[in-house]
């Protein structure tokens, strides 16, 4: 069953602001751009004249003829344009010799030029101002450019050096704060915290009788159990700064990165002391020395000695308190998990029925309920579900409640809701006749195996509707939350596993992949008792393959028993799930008819809950509880 983080109810908390890199040198760059560009325009317009390219050309010659018909009104010169304005209004542009005179030119051709009015344009004023710019802003534009450069560069240098600047989340004391009212499920891990918060609020009552405060809490269990929560809430009943990080978060490409930053983290808490450090998914950082490809110096386990360095270095009044959490404890290293460093571990299981109450009455507030909804049925229906998974669960009804459009949510949607959860959402797709009736005998073989075995839990559902991966399926969650199993018991399990198969083989003398998952479970099953637990005929004795010191998980370190001895186990194991088909199919023989009737009921309904399976076949024989043998007296001891 997949497990999510635990995300019990919250009081609201604001999105914490993390400090971003913004990109300075983007908009410099554009403006800079910007202003040459504009500069560069400007001094194109400036040493033209726009109305001139406006104007027509005309030659030297034509404008000769015009003077000569005594059809030009006015001549400007300007420079070696000549600007001609006749008589009739219109207007054009004519272009002369340099170093010609417009009044030598029209003397050669014979042209009087007194017969029109001709004047000099004085440029002496923007030839100067050429002559500056044409000097001075390649200069001003070679400073730009070399200033431009080194900004870029200095920037870039600075922004190496954040590297080594800590990514940790802070939580102030007066943002909303999360506390032991929040957290439900875990009694014994928050009264096991609640030392903690003392230790942080009033730590000179423990230095008065000598007691060093811990320096750091590991936070052990399964994912969805609630760790992280639990540390928000060490740190919101504290009301101490809290620091949130994850372990990946140290690690960078360029080498050295990650102790920087460890350092910068430790460095900040202190100032703030009394703070607490939390490190979330540590094993990401703190695996065993030596289990990695690159060798025995890369950078990870450099942040690893200076995680251990700075835990080690603490002094006594200095009230920093690190916690860090894991679901692999596995793999962390020695000198990391020793008193000293991480001087307590707290663990964290899955919630019991009461824990479940109390998780689902926090994730009920603010939700409308109809009032035939029981908080104990949801309880016992969802044994196994994580703290994370609750919540998802009453979510998920919220949602389905809101697309049928109705105002509460009621059991239908709960009961949807954590099926949907365990196995997946409906998926309707086309089946034969046939392809449905071997669903339903296959269910219904499952259903009928559990209900006649007295020491399986009672069946809840049935259904040949499709979800996820399978076809159809067949709930028989625990009535009880149980924490050993016994010999009798996993052999049933086996038999209502196989009671797909063997229902298949009896009605229908054939077998499908239907089976697959089960098949894969029984055996799974059948090995652990012989290789793990010791009930079969080899006797009390573990035959599971140890790993090598230095191994990383999953890693093969190679058989370490002989071939004859192998031969025996998988020779246990077959005797195991032969045992669970047979009883699977004896008892299938003898409920015939039953077997019957539900597989034609599931094809007409396709979904059967508890109350309607027991009307067709009856109460169960129990409810799953083990009754062991009366124990006898022991003799007295003979003197």
């Amino acid at each position: 069953m997949p497990k999510n983080n635990s995300k019990s109810k919250l009081r609201r908390v604001p999105k914490v602001s993390v400090p971003k890199i913004k990109s300075k040198t983007s908009w410099r760059g554009f403006l800079i751009y910007a202003i040459l560009g504009l500069l560069f325009f400007g001094f194109l317009a400036f040493s033209t004249n726009p109305a001139d390219r406006l104007m027509s050309q005309q030659s030297i010659s034509h404008l000769i003829s015009d003077v000569r018909d005594n059809k030009v009104d006015k001549i400007e010169v300007d420079g070696n344009n000549l600007n001609v304005k006749l008589k009739d209004g219109g207007t054009y542009i004519s272009r002369k010799e340099e170093n010609q005179s417009i009044f030598a030119a029209l003397e050669a051709a014979k042209v009087d030029p007194t017969t029109t009015s001709i004047s000099v344009k004085d440029n002496s004023f923007s030839q100067a101002w050429v002559t500056i710019l044409t000097t001075l802003l390649p200069i001003g534009l070679m400073v730009v450019f070399f200033f431009f450069i080194f900004r870029q560069a200095r920037e870039g240098a600075s922004s190496v050096f954040s590297f080594g600047q800590s990514r940790a989340k802070q939580f102030t004391k007066d943002m909303p704060q999360t506390t032991f009212a929040d957290v439900a499920g875990v009694d014994e891990a928050k009264q096991e915290l609640q030392e903690i918060v003392d230790f942080l609020k009033h730590p000179e009552k423990y230095r008065a009788l000598g007691a060093r405060t811990p320096k750091g809490v590991l936070l052990i269990g399964p994912a969805g159990t609630g760790k992280t929560l639990l540390a928000k809430a060490v740190a919101g009943e504290a009301n101490a700064p809290f620091y949130s990080v994850a372990g990946s978060e140290f690690m960078e490409m360029l080498v050295g990165v990650g102790a920087a930053r460890v350092r910068d983290l430790f460095a900040t808490a202190k100032k703030s002391a009394p703070a607490i450090i939390f490190i979330d998914e540590i094993e990401s950082i703190g695996r065993a020395r030596g289990m990695g490809f690159s060798g025995g110096h890369d950078e990870r386990e450099q942040t690893l000695n200076q995680i251990l360095v700075e835990m080690d270095g603490f002094a006594p009044n200095e009230s920093v308190m690190v916690m860090a959490a894991t679901n692999r404890p596995d793999l962390l290293d020695s000198a990391l998990t020793r008193p000293g460093r991480f001087d307590r571990r707290v663990a964290l299981d899955l919630p019991d029925i009461e824990g479940r109450k109390a998780i689902i009455k926090i994730h009920m507030e603010g939700k409308p309920f109809a009032k035939e909804v029981d908080i104990e049925r949801i309880a016992r229906r969802t044994v196994g579900f994580s703290g994370a998974d609750l919540a998802n669960v009453l979510n998920e009804a919220a949602i389905l409640a809101a697309r049928e459009e109705r105002k509460e949510i009621n059991n239908i949607d709960l009961e949807e809701a954590a099926t949907k959860v365990k196995l997946g959402p409906q998926r309707k797709r086309m089946q034969s006749e046939e392809e449905r009736r071997m669903t339903a005998y296959h269910e219904g073989g499952h259903a009928i195996v559990a209900h006649f075995l007295p020491h399986v839990d009672p069946v809840h559902r049935i259904s040949i509707v499709a979800r996820g991966g399978t076809g159809g399926h067949t709930l028989v969650p625990p009535s009880i939350d149980r924490y050993t199993e016994t010999k009798t018991r996993l052999i049933e399990t086996i038999a209502t596993l196989m009671g797909g198969r063997a229902a298949e083989d009896l009605v229908f003398g054939e077998y499908t992949t239907g089976a697959s998952s089960d098949l894969q479970i029984a055996s799974h099953t059948a090995r652990e008792m012989v290789t793990e637990l010791g009930m079969s005929d080899l006797g009390p004795t573990i035959f599971a393959q140890a790993p090598q010191y230095g191994a990383w998980p999953g890693m093969e370190s190679g058989p370490n028993i002989s071939d004859e001895l192998a031969a025996k186990i998988d020779k246990e194991i077959g005797k195991l799930i032969d045992a669970g088909y047979k009883k699977a199919k004896d008892t299938l023989v003898k409920n015939r008819k039953k077997l019957n009737l539900v597989a034609e009921t599931l094809l007409e309904k396709e979904t059967l809950e508890r109350d309607e399976f027991e009307k067709l076949v009856g109460k169960p024989v129990t409810n799953g509880e083990f009754k062991f043998k009366k124990a006898k007296p022991a003799k007295p001891a003979q003197a």
